[in-house]
């Protein structure tokens, strides 16, 4: 049985911090109390701060929220319907890691927090129906998946979305579907594999690498799955698409399903270890995040905690690969004014900056213009957009702002959630500003090379 701290019980700090379950935190995993001492409340994360920046509220900045743990674990606060509303405003953006001195792993902290609420407090029947079909029954089920995606292609195609959107029918009936509708991007052809697929490189093999396709990619963003596969073979690397990968869980980690995403987690490690391969190549920075963090997932599973590890320690963002491997120089051109979104998951949680910026210099043609506060999160965070619309339309006009003081036309990014929210912004803004992926700016100046007289 675990060891608990009951509360009021006086215990030296340098002690409290070996027990299992701490203070007046419900459940198991509660955030690691050896960590959250390590915070001096400096306040240097404050301005790095989203949610700080916009409600000036010391409880809903990174700090404010490490005290509120500490209480919790310390006996003096507990885990109640106001801890659970400041743990889940906060966007996990993460900026606070980088600007933190001491190098507190904040994004595992919070959503730490986040379980222990879902595991002990109530909820309303509307939250527990949205939790149960869209975290554990949707998301976890590829099938059912492509069966939804089907529909809203179904959707657009047939000018039902343009209708309810001429209308505003959708936001008298349902705000909430209508933030939803808003978001969504056009659906064309999936990139599902329903059984393992092998792709041979183009030229000299250099080694054998596996594809993270995702959730969200096949379906919204086939083309970037495509345009990332052919990059890959282009580069020398065969490339392997595992049958039974599915959703990473980063959306489940997030908002505190703690078991459907460990479930999840054992099931992408199946898939993907069955093979060895050199690598395990994603294109989407949130996904990114989740899977180099198997091993902290799963690291009280007896049968799983070293596989999880090794899982892990194989999975590489598609710029991050290609940089450290070296890419060939396209020598197609692409004309574009460009400027760079850093996908907070990309830069901060996995500190991966310079790297999308090289390749994008690397393209003929490019022209790169930084915008200002570059790694600043635009307000979309998972399904934060849907559940705190107002919060993350003030984030993201910041960042339409310092999009539009560059004068580009063009936003690049590395991750589906970002380019959904600029792409969504730049809608309703009326902007004429494209939004696209890395690995589409890279495969198309590869492909425009057939059009560049041969070397002499």
């Amino acid at each position: 049985m675990a060891e608990t701290v009951a509360s009021g019980t006086y215990i030296p700090l340098q002690e409290l911090a070996k027990h299992a379950t701490l203070g007046n935190y419900p459940a198991p995993d509660a955030p690691n109390y050896a960590e959250i001492l390590r915070c001096t409340h400096c306040g240097l994360c404050l301005d790095h701060c989203p949610t700080y920046r916009v409600l000036d509220i010391e409880s809903d900045s990174p700090r404010g929220r490490i005290y509120q743990m500490r209480a919790v674990a310390e006996g003096r606060y507990e885990v109640n319907a106001d801890f659970k509303e400041h743990m889940n405003v906060c966007l996990a953006c993460r900026a606070c890691e980088t600007a933190c001195p001491a190098n507190v792993g904040f994004g595992q902290l919070v959503e730490a927090a986040r379980w222990q609420a879902v595991a002990s407090l109530p909820m309303s029947r509307r939250e527990r129906l949205l939790r149960w079909l869209i975290l554990r029954q949707l998301f976890p089920h590829p099938w059912r998946l492509r069966l939804a995606g089907s529909l809203l292609r179904l959707y657009q195609r047939l000018g039902l979305q343009s209708l309810v959107r001429r209308t505003g029918l959708l936001r008298l009936l349902s705000p909430t579907l209508a933030q939803i509708e808003s978001l969504s991007p056009q659906f064309s052809n999936f990139f599902t594999p329903a059984r393992d697929q092998f792709f041979l490189a183009r030229g000299k093999a250099r080694g054998t690498v596996s594809l993270f396709s995702g959730c969200i990619m096949p379906l919204a963003y086939s083309s970037t799955n495509q345009a990332t596969l052919r990059v890959l073979q282009r580069n020398g690397f065969h490339v392997l698409l595992p049958a039974g990968q599915i959703c990473c869980g980063a959306i489940h980690i997030h908002a505190g399903e703690h078991p459907t995403a460990q479930e999840m987690a054992r099931r992408n490690i199946d898939a993907f270890l069955r093979e060895e391969t050199d690598a395990i190549i994603v294109n989407a920075a949130g996904c990114g995040v989740a899977l180099k963090e198997y091993g902290e997932l799963l690291a009280n599973d007896a049968v799983y905690a070293q596989r999880a590890r090794e899982f892990s320690a194989k999975v590489r963002d598609v710029s991050e690969f290609l940089v450290d491997k070296g890419f060939l120089p396209p020598r197609g051109e692409v004309r574009r004014r460009v400027t760079y979104q850093d996908p907070c998951h990309l830069a901060h949680g996995q500190k991966v900056r310079s790297q999308p910026r090289a390749i994008l210099r690397a393209i003929p043609g490019i022209q790169l213009v930084e915008m200002r506060d570059p790694d600043r999160c635009c307000g979309s965070a998972g399904i934060y957009n849907v559940v705190h619309p107002d919060l993350s339309r003030q984030i993201l006009n910041e960042k339409l702002d310092n999009v539009k003081a560059t004068g580009a036309e063009m936003v690049v990014s590395a991750n589906p959630g970002c380019i959904l929210q600029i792409e969504a912004g730049c809608r309703n803004a009326n902007l004429d500003i494209q939004v696209a992926h890395v690995a589409d700016l890279l495969d198309q100046a590869y492909r425009a090379e057939k059009h560049v007289p041969p070397d002499p």
